[in-house]
């Protein structure tokens, strides 16, 4: 008989208003902070409205929320995935001023892919989770979250490089915070990262010149309505085929995110309140985002990584969070101060909540008691990470199919080459829902 170590629940937390408001008010802007970063990097790329990005981003999430009963510790940020439809149906001007003309039909197509979602979450509940999720083992999802961390670890390396003091700085403070600290030093050790290393900036220069940059912040209007300037979506049946079948590498990503925040927090949300539920909220916050100017949303690794780290898993710091989003898509001076924050700090802080996604995904095949003196799981685990990671490093592959460009990420490749292997290989006796120990 396996005997297994129980897991320590002792510094975890469920219940963020147990430490009343004003601490929970803190968290969730923590969460804020995290996401920040990468969700109006979407738009910079891509020429849509950073405000109206925010604002979407805060109402998908609360859109999640209600759809899935507030039970998924989960924040909807800008996906990446679809930035190849958006510069394939969109692309930029000379000098990189925004298609206003095309965005719309971009808008459009990403509506499309968000019910895609919808259907798939259909499926589900009409066959059941247990046949879906025997295509999506541990063996599988276990990988998946290991090449999520991984791929985005060069981004974070990236950005330290801007100024490896002052990464240095908020990447010590997060880990001294984090495993010194008591109280609420010790779970909010994000935002005293960004503090204390944004205060050393303020009085650093680099190559003669301040490190900060208040310019942005005196320029930006205090207040404005977050409505894009291209308008609402608009349908054109070119641009929809071209970014529709996104969704299906998307939707695999989804199941992984979800994986991942399950392993985090110990509770198991593919099963309650289900994977239907998560992927109806995922694919409905989306469309609307569409539907209004703004990007896909995705389920975001950033805040899953600080989960892991500040283990107060309380869905509620991620609605505030979401408020904190809304709230700021009104005061674009509050996004430019927050904008402020140079990228060797961002990269400080994402050195380790990249780790920490890959390192769920570790755990999550230990939890899962995934037996790796079998050549079967070797092989699938194999074939995730290097497709994952070697594609990734040459941009994904692009392909045509019945006239149709298609783009696939190393992460939707390595996703595809693992269901597959896991369907075709013999030896899958995965059953959801059941302890591996206990078959």
């Amino acid at each position: 008989m396996k005997h297994t170590k129980k897991r320590d629940t002792s510094n975890e937390i469920y219940d963020v208003l147990q430490l009343g408001w004003p601490k929970a008010l803190v968290l969730g802007l923590q969460h804020a902070f995290a996401m920040f970063g990468a969700t109006v990097m979407v738009p910079m790329i891509t020429g849509l409205s950073v405000t109206t990005t925010l604002f979407m981003a805060g109402l998908g999430t609360l859109l999640f929320h209600f759809l899935t009963k507030r039970k998924v510790p989960a924040f909807l940020g800008s996906s990446f995935a679809f930035i190849g439809g958006y510069t394939a149906v969109a692309p930029k001007l000379e000098g990189g001023l925004p298609n206003n003309e095309m965005l719309p039909y971009a808008c459009g197509g990403v509506l499309a892919a968000g019910f895609v979602y919808v259907l798939l979450s259909a499926f589900i509940k009409l066959f059941g989770v247990k046949k879906i999720m025997r295509i999506f083992p541990p063996v599988v999802t276990g990988p998946i979250i290991i090449s999520i961390g991984l791929i985005l670890a060069p981004n974070a390396i990236n950005n330290c490089s801007q100024n490896w003091v002052l990464a240095f700085i908020a990447l010590a403070t997060v880990i001294i915070c984090n495993i010194f600290g008591k109280g609420m030093i010790k779970i909010i050790p994000i935002i005293l990262g960004i503090v204390v290393s944004y205060i050393a900036a303020c009085f650093m220069k680099l190559g003669g010149l301040d490190v900060i940059s208040f310019s942005s912040i005196h320029s930006a209007k205090l207040l404005a309505i977050p409505y894009p300037d291209y308008g609402l979506a608009k349908f054109d049946f070119s641009a929809i085929v071209t970014i529709v079948p996104i969704a299906l590498a998307t939707m695999m990503e989804h199941i992984g995110d979800i994986s991942a925040i399950s392993a985090t927090t110990g509770e198991n949300y593919i099963s309650s309140p289900g994977l239907h539920k998560t992927l109806l909220g995922d694919g409905l916050a989306t469309s609307l985002s569409a539907l209004f100017g703004g990007p896909a949303n995705t389920t975001y690794g950033e805040n899953t990584g600080v989960l892991a780290l500040t283990k107060v898993y309380d869905p509620l710091v991620m609605r505030i969070a979401a408020c904190f989003a809304i709230f700021l898509s009104f005061f674009p001076v509050v996004g430019a101060f927050i904008g402020s924050i140079p990228l060797s700090i961002i990269g400080g802080i994402s050195f380790i909540l990249y780790g920490m996604i890959s390192a769920i995904g570790i755990r999550n095949l230990i939890e899962n008691h995934v037996d790796f003196t079998n050549t079967r799981n070797l092989v699938i685990s194999a074939v995730i990470l290097v497709s994952a990671l070697g594609f990734n490093t040459i941009g994904g592959i692009t392909f045509t199919a019945f006239d149709t460009k298609i783009s696939l990420s190393g992460l939707a490749i390595a996703s595809i080459a693992g269901i597959l292997l896991n369907i075709i290989l013999p030896g899958n006796d995965y059953e959801f829902g059941i302890p591996s120990e206990n078959k």
